[in-house]
């Protein structure tokens, strides 16, 4: 279902029985909703909780912002090497704005906040400007963004600043499959067949890479976050793959460092994806979490 996120349209799916603890999911850049699993959306519905996933703007079926343009990220990402301001379409504040809106939409007061990749730099964000909104944060594969931290592996970034070799159904599977096996978890691999599979599907539902950059840009200009997460007072749980090669372990560990009192896990053989074993490792760990913090 679409709705109306403080002007913005979201699209917006809900599991769950609608009595239950609200668990919102973020996804992480240029991602879909359909991006989390099923069996994490499920394993979380069984665990008692309503789980509401949306497509963030600018992707999917979300409202998108192609009158702002498409910024220069060659330009911005020096920019950003350099420590000056980059310029953005929007910012990540704003996109937690949208988060926010959608629980507004969904007559929810408080939720557990839970963000993935970029998605967890928004959940970051909600729980900085709304705290009385969020009962509890989980980010899960991301980053304080701090400057000196590590980014990711050269042939990593170098696929994420490629392009297809065509515009064909083909050819832009073959990009993204190229890119998730480069990012995917090297103790359990997903076969080329179900990541082709998942590709294809995504790219049915909705193909804007404009939206992408955008993104990237706010990602970019997102500079005092990290100066700002010692404000968190939220129960926090970090998760991250030791093996991430897109956002390396450092910037888990630096995120919890920052936030007091956050617990941090790290999973063996987990990459910048979510396969089945790695939600089920993850599940062990969230679920707890999630119901920790709903305890009067």
């Amino acid at each position: 279902m679409r709705v109306s996120a403080h002007g913005i349209g979201i699209e917006v799916e809900a599991t769950g029985d609608a009595g239950r603890p609200a668990v919102l999911l973020i996804m992480g850049l240029g991602m879909q909703l359909t991006a989390w699993p099923g069996e994490f959306v499920q394993g979380l519905v069984e665990a008692g909780f309503r789980v509401i996933r949306f497509d963030n703007r600018d992707v999917g079926r979300s409202q998108c912002f192609d009158d702002l343009g498409i910024p220069n990220l060659l330009w911005e990402s020096m920019k950003h090497r350099l420590g000056l301001q980059v310029r953005a379409p929007y910012s990540l504040q704003a996109m937690a704005q949208d988060s926010l809106g959608v629980l507004d939409a969904l007559g929810i007061a408080r939720a557990h906040v839970v963000g993935a990749s970029m998605g967890g730099m928004i959940a970051q964000r909600i729980a900085l400007s709304a705290p009385d909104r969020v009962l509890s944060l989980a980010s899960i594969m991301s980053s304080s963004g701090a400057r000196y931290l590590p980014g990711p592996k050269p042939q990593v970034l170098s696929a994420l600043m490629g392009h297809p070799r065509g515009r064909s159904e083909q050819a832009l599977a073959d990009h993204g499959v190229k890119i998730l096996k480069l990012i995917g978890s090297p103790a359990f691999p997903t076969d080329e067949a179900t990541l082709r599979a998942s590709v294809i599907a995504a790219n049915r539902r909705s193909f804007h890479p404009a939206g992408t950059m955008r993104q990237m840009a706010a990602v970019a200009a997102d500079r005092r976050r990290a100066d700002e997460l010692p404000r968190i007072k939220t129960r926090t749980l970090v998760v991250h793959g030791r093996d991430d090669p897109l956002v390396p372990l450092a910037c888990g560990h630096d995120t919890a460092r920052r936030i007091s009192g956050a617990r941090f896990v790290a999973i063996p053989g987990m990459g910048h994806d979510l396969p089945p074993p790695v939600v089920e490792r993850m599940l062990a760990h969230l679920a707890p979490h999630l119901n920790g913090a709903s305890r009067p």
